[in-house]
Order: C-alpha cells, then structure tokens, then sequence
C-alpha cells in the first residue's frame, strides 16, 4: 500500500460465530496489524459495499483515519 494513498475499506463475512451469515466493514490503518471493524451485521456484501460508498460510510472512514493519524 502506496504512503500516499487513502486506504481501502472493504465488506468481509464476518468472523464472530454469533453472526455467522453476516458482513462487516473493514478498514486498513496504517500503524495497526489488524484492520478497524467499522460497521458490522449487513445482511449481504452488496449491503456492505452501499454502506461503504454512502454519505455515512465515506464520513466513517475519514473519521477513523483522522483519528489514527492524531495517536501516532
């Protein structure tokens, strides 16, 4: 991953047992081993993906890489 560009979010199954069948939101952080779950619980990928492209997706996704850039 380039230093310059804006990490990716992406919709994975989800890994929890309890919500077996279920996606989750994804975001890589620069600093972090595991990715920042986001969002949890869409009942399809494609659900997922919408989130990640809407209005309230796109203002998650800022606010958690401004944030991980204020810790370093």
């Amino acid at each position: 991953m380039s230093k310059f560009k804006k990490p990716q979010a992406f919709a994975a199954e989800s890994k929890d047992h309890r919500f077996a069948g279920t996606f989750e939101v994804l975001l890589p952080v620069p600093g972090r081993v595991k990715p920042l779950k986001l969002a949890s619980q869409f009942a399809s990928q494609r659900e997922a993906e919408t989130w990640i492209h809407s209005d309230e997706g796109q203002t998650a996704i800022d606010d958690a890489l401004a944030a991980s850039k204020g810790k370093k």
